[in-house]
């Protein structure tokens, strides 16, 4: 490779000349071996969120740069490795539920997961209020525990893209998170790097998402399957609603319980039909099943037939968590000592909730983390969240606040009374799939 310098190639994407597939490699090498400087490296994020790196085609050539930054994993399982990601929402516990279903129909997924990120939760997080379960775990254990029952949702290591580790803190510290090409390239770079043979991405649109614009969701949604394909991994993905939590509750244990609900065969709710949704397109986009509908039906028998919590539960117990979880999981869960219940102040139906706002109380009772040090109290939250377009009374319950505190609790009361919109008429129901892309 070519003597490149960090000064000519910031030169360039400062003068919106697009750099060659060779530049970007060697700039993401120095990013994961440190020759890249953190200065540049934030001149880099800049310069990159201000001019774009040019084309559909340095795109898919910079996420591919990242992915190599590290290895890449490789299963030899003898069936379809597929996985999901996620932009990330409120109460969107579909991750937990989805892994083990899919799983339950015969495919793998080493779903490689995330901590909480601003007001929203982290699948690793949740995972971690069950006793004993372990997020990090080597390659060759992962192997095993897929191997074993199909499918783990874990942590990536420290040799997988490290240099959108690297670029991803910088970015934090440098206004640069929102910029389309970076983050198509960090999102994809480790999903490409965990072997995969097809993707489904879960883009979140409202406000209780990142993206809370449909246009700009469909923006991010085209930019991701565009790219994705173009590395080779089979992609498409789905627009779905997050202007009220997924699951009637928000934080890490009281995510769990809603996810053990619908694996235990939970007729209703939105977390189970979007996970049946994503289960079917990417089942039938890989060509396992002729259509979403036949997929679905078959995702749906797996639920009601307690398949898919059986993947779990093994899942759980290759972990290093109790073997019997899901026969017995209330009695593993940490719960809050001050419980209190929140009901409506005025009457009407309820409009919507401010979803960011709903997430940053939960940070704020201990939830999630205001910096990355932060210590995480899994049995917050809330729980029994009525939904929108729920005709309320004065005096009506709309959720539970579960805090360490009962002055916290009283606290984090007043908030939710403000993220609430009560209307004297019933609001449109919102369909859950707003756009397919691909």
């Amino acid at each position: 490779m070519k003597n490149f310098t960090a000064q000519a190639l910031l030169s360039k994407v400062r003068n919106k000349i697009s750099l060659t597939r060779d530049e970007l490699v060697w700039f993401a090498r120095g990013l994961a071996n440190g020759t890249v400087t953190d200065a540049q490296a934030g001149a880099f994020a800049m310069s990159v969120a201000l001019n774009s790196l040019g084309s559909q085609q340095s795109r898919t050539h910079w996420t591919l740069a990242m992915r190599d930054s590290g290895k890449t994993l490789s299963w030899d399982v003898g069936a379809p490795v597929l996985d999901k990601h996620s932009t990330g929402g409120i109460g969107d516990c579909v991750s937990l539920v989805l892994a083990p279903l899919l799983a339950s129909v015969g495919v793998c997924v080493p779903m490689i997961s995330g901590r909480g990120l601003g007001h929203t939760g982290g699948t690793l997080d949740k995972l971690e209020s069950i006793p004993g379960v372990k997020v990090m775990h080597s390659d060759k254990r992962l192997v095993e525990i897929i191997k074993n029952c199909g499918c783990v949702i874990a942590g990536a290591n420290q040799d997988i893209a490290p240099a959108d580790k690297r670029l991803y803190a910088v970015r934090d510290v440098t206004s640069t998170v929102d910029s389309l090409d970076l983050i198509t390239a960090s999102i994809l770079s480790k999903k490409l790097a965990s072997g995969l043979d097809g993707l489904v991405l879960d883009i979140k649109c409202g406000s209780g998402a990142f993206m809370t614009d449909l246009n700009q969701a469909t923006k991010l949604a085209q930019a991701l399957v565009k790219t994705a394909n173009e590395a080779g991994c089979p992609t498409t993905g789905l627009i779905t609603d997050m202007n009220q939590p997924l699951a009637p509750a928000m934080g890490n244990a009281l995510e769990i319980v809603e996810a053990v609900r619908v694996m235990s065969g939970d007729k209703g709710g939105r977390l189970r039909s979007i996970t049946v949704s994503l289960g079917a397109e990417i089942l039938t986009a890989q060509k396992l099943f002729k259509n979403t509908q036949q997929a679905s039906v078959e995702l749906e028998r797996q639920i009601n037939n307690g398949a898919a919590m059986e993947k779990f539960s093994e899942m759980i117990a290759l972990m290093g968590g109790p073997s019997n979880f899901g026969n017995d999981f209330g009695r593993y869960l940490p719960e809050s000592t001050a419980v209190i219940e929140v009901c409506a102040s005025a009457s009407g139906y309820l409009e919507g909730w401010d979803g960011q706002l709903l997430g940053n109380i939960v940070v704020k009772l201990g939830g999630g983390r205001l910096v990355e040090t932060d210590k995480v109290d899994h049995a917050v939250g809330f729980s029994d969240i009525v939904s929108v377009g729920t005709k309320l009374s004065k005096g009506t319950p709309i959720l539970k606040i579960h805090a360490a505190r009962i002055d916290h609790a009283e606290s984090a009361k007043i908030q939710v009374l403000q993220a609430m919109k009560v209307s004297d008429t019933p609001p449109k129901e919102a369909e859950l799939v707003l756009k397919r892309v691909t």
